[in-house]
């Protein structure tokens, strides 16, 4: 096992700590890019990666899986500002 330096552990200490600020910056992004977004392909990736984030914040699967398999973009944004 890999030993890691006090600077190292302090890093990865401060990752784990803002992981819900992380997220809740991507789930923002994914939003903005959604809305704008064209290619089928690039939406389907966006809105796994939204599901991703939903489920690291903690949302119920129902909730989550509601509003993926709608592909309900109002209702994700609105997961967002619940989320702040």
């Amino acid at each position: 096992m890999t030993e890691y330096t006090r600077y190292q552990k302090g890093i990865i200490q401060r990752f784990y700590e803002n992981r819900g600020h992380i997220a809740i910056q991507k789930l923002s992004e994914i939003v903005s890019n959604l809305y704008l977004e064209d290619s089928e392909a690039k939406r389907k990736r966006s809105w796994n990666a939204a599901r991703k984030h939903l489920k690291a914040l903690g949302f119920h699967d129902h909730e989550i899986e509601a509003t993926i398999g709608d592909e309900d973009l109002g209702r994700l944004a609105k997961l967002v500002e619940q989320a702040f």
